[in-house]
């Protein structure tokens, strides 16, 4: 379900040259930025690049690349 939202067109000009940069839809770079900020405000003690990691390696498993972390293997 989409919903229509009022945004500045400051944040919309921003977002517009993110988006370019990697490769997303202007409402896509606004929906990334937006679940950043959740995950941040759910765990402020872990700084972003620590975040993006995660986030990376996630899609890494899911496209096939590399093996998940099963806590206590390997110890």
């Amino acid at each position: 379900m989409s919903t229509a939202v009022k945004i500045s067109d400051d944040l919309v000009i921003k977002a517009k040259i993110k988006s370019k940069i990697f490769k997303r839809s202007i409402a896509g770079q606004i929906e990334y930025w937006a679940s950043i900020g959740q995950i941040i405000e759910e765990n402020p003690e872990l700084p972003l690049p620590f975040i993006q990691d995660i986030l990376v390696g996630r899609e890494q498993i899911k496209a096939g690349q590399g093996t998940p972390y099963v806590f206590g293997e390997g110890e």
